[in-house]
């Protein structure tokens, strides 16, 4: 079981109150915790994780929201969903949203979370495999219509070889105006998941981390960066005041949310 799954849960669930700007008023965080038996006890310290993850989901969300307005009825994939419950934001009576996750996660996820529409299912998914994208039951061919997939708190912890090929086959099958959504630490993260007070004690570790915002869209052609939101940002004077230099010295912010799309060669 993902150890780490529990870090967002408990962020969803008692970071409202810590940061009602950011709120995101997840009605089922809460329950969930209790259900697993996790008072997030630990998470009141760190309030940089509770703001980042607040903010990140508000992103995530507004992505998707933004996605769905454009294309109705389209689908979205959670990649890596843990026990997030996007549903109950994205649901606007169209919309299919599709959760996915190693097996032993969806196990879990069934006892705690019930599935309550035909347009939200579960998958079993492993994103370091060659065939994540058939996993997922996406469109076989680029002229099928836009999808809208995200990975929130995954990617940091996979090799760079495995996101790079993940974000090839995200260039070389999705339909154009299709787009990917994730979020990524800059490389000073790498290998330093013991100072991080949430996750040192879960016992993963960060492997992947951006060194040029380059990266994101040379593993294919068609990879387009539509925009990056830098999460941690707002969150106090320092934050806001050392952020412009640390883009500067690093090339890239500390943590942010990035928004691919794949476009074909007409529609550069």
């Amino acid at each position: 079981m993902p150890s780490t799954l529990r870090i967002s849960l408990a962020a969803r669930a008692s970071g409202d109150a810590m940061f009602p700007q950011l709120a995101v008023r997840d009605a089922y965080a809460a329950a969930v915790l209790e259900q697993i038996r996790d008072d997030g006890h630990a998470l009141p310290e760190d309030r940089a994780t509770i703001y980042g993850i607040l903010n990140r989901t508000r992103r995530f969300r507004s992505l998707a929201q933004e996605f769905l307005k454009q294309h109705p009825g389209g689908r979205v994939v959670n990649m890596g969903c843990g026990l997030s419950h996007y549903f109950q934001w994205l649901d606007d009576g169209k919309s299919r949203l599709t959760d996915a996750d190693l097996p032993e996660v969806l196990e879990l996820r069934r006892e705690l979370i019930p599935e309550t529409s035909p347009r939200h299912d579960a998958r079993a998914l492993d994103l370091t495999s060659p065939d994540w994208w058939e996993q997922l039951g996406l469109p076989r061919k680029r002229n099928g219509p836009p999808v809208f997939l995200f990975t929130e708190g995954v990617l940091m912890y996979l090799e760079p070889q495995q996101v790079q090929a993940m974000l090839a086959t995200f260039g070389e099958r999705a339909p154009a105006g299709s787009v990917l959504a994730f979020d990524a630490m800059c490389w000073l993260a790498i290998g330093r998941a013991a100072q991080h007070p949430s996750v040192r004690a879960t016992g993963a570790e960060f492997r992947w981390g951006l060194r040029r915002i380059a990266e994101l869209t040379q593993a294919h052609p068609r990879l387009r960066l539509d925009s990056t939101y830098r999460v941690l940002e707002g969150m106090g004077p320092l934050y806001t005041l050392f952020a412009p230099l640390v883009l500067m010295l690093l090339g890239v912010p500390l943590y942010a949310v990035y928004a691919l799309s794949a476009v074909d060669q007409a529609d550069t």
